[in-house]
């Protein structure tokens, strides 16, 4: 149920504006807690950072929505980062695989990140900020006072201003350009889990609670439904095929359809987008991988068929 509605405060999050605090409400940034590892820096506290504007930035490195703002955060580090502005972003994991500091340490790598990251893996600092949403932007001033807050994508030239104001240079009119925004009227369709903790959207007949079973699909999926076909392993975060081979059908409306995946061995995917072959995919490597990627956002039917066991697949996301 936790996780659950994290994932619906992150679904919210998309339709939340960049906030200023209430002078009157305004409270001391939290100290770093329970870090276990720092990646581009030595380990920093809030305290040694007062005199700067500092960002802190939550966010995890398969999440689709946190992917999309790493532009925006990048220009902010690369214009402000010798005007007195510190950002630190704060990976806090939502699957067990993104505790792993090799896997983090590449995505960090893969995404030109480049201001330091704290890798959150027990949610002690998240907890300490009362967080709840992948991303979330925090503000903090030159007395360590938290004065403004952002939650999920846009609303980036706010938050730049707001980092101006701090740093006492004049506001921009205008964002710079960063690359195309998200649509998110064109996205009709939710993020889906595979794994039992958060499970919505199967469509096949066999029950998709914790255990190995072989799977089935009905003849024809309602909009937003999924379905396994073979013999797939169920467990709290994902479902893996266990069987020699298998296929995983989807009706979702977006333009673009992202898993987030796994395997110890390199599992090759053969995609169907409304019977139209796509571009293959191999997945390996515990991450995010783009399946289709089109300007088209009406409804689609896609098949995922998967020639050998190992397959771990935990969401779908699209946009």
């Amino acid at each position: 149920m936790k996780h659950l509605l994290r994932q619906l405060l992150c679904l919210l999050a998309l339709a939340i504006p960049l906030t200023s605090v209430n002078a009157q409400a305004t409270e001391q940034a939290p100290e770093f807690s329970g870090i276990t590892h720092w990646i581009n820096s030595p380990p920093l506290r809030m305290a040694q950072l007062r005199g700067k504007v500092v960002l802190i930035d939550f966010w995890a490195y398969s999440c689709i929505n946190c992917i999309r703002t790493f532009a925006h955060v990048n220009h902010l580090y690369d214009t402000y980062k010798n005007q007195g502005l510190v950002i630190v972003g704060v990976h806090t994991p939502e699957f067990e695989f993104e505790k792993d500091q090799a896997n983090v340490t590449e995505a960090v790598k893969r995404f030109g990140i480049r201001y330091p990251v704290a890798m959150d893996d027990d949610m002690a600092t998240w907890n300490a900020w009362n967080n709840q949403y992948w991303p979330a932007e925090y503000l903090i001033d030159q007395q360590g006072n938290v004065v403004a807050q952002h939650f999920g994508e846009g609303n980036y030239l706010g938050m730049e201003n707001m980092i101006r104001g701090s740093l006492k240079l004049p506001a921009l009119s205008s964002e710079p350009p960063l690359g195309p925004a998200t649509d998110f009227s064109q996205i009709g369709s939710p993020e889906m889990y595979f794994g039992s903790d958060r499970q919505q959207y199967l469509a096949s007949p066999q029950s998709g609670r914790n255990g190995t079973r072989e799977f089935t699909a009905p003849e024809s999926l309602e909009l937003n439904q999924f379905a396994l076909v073979g013999r797939w392993k169920i467990s709290d975060q994902n479902a893996e095929l266990v069987g020699d081979s298998g296929e995983i059908r989807l009706h979702f409306k977006a333009g673009k359809l992202n898993i987030v995946a796994s395997a110890a061995q390199p599992v090759p995917l053969q995609i169907s987008v409304d019977g139209k072959l796509q571009p293959p995919v191999t997945v390996q490597a515990s991450r995010l991988y783009t399946l289709f990627d089109s300007s088209d956002s009406s409804d689609h039917v896609v098949s995922i068929r998967v020639a050998q066991p190992g397959l771990a697949m935990f969401t779908f996301t699209f946009g």
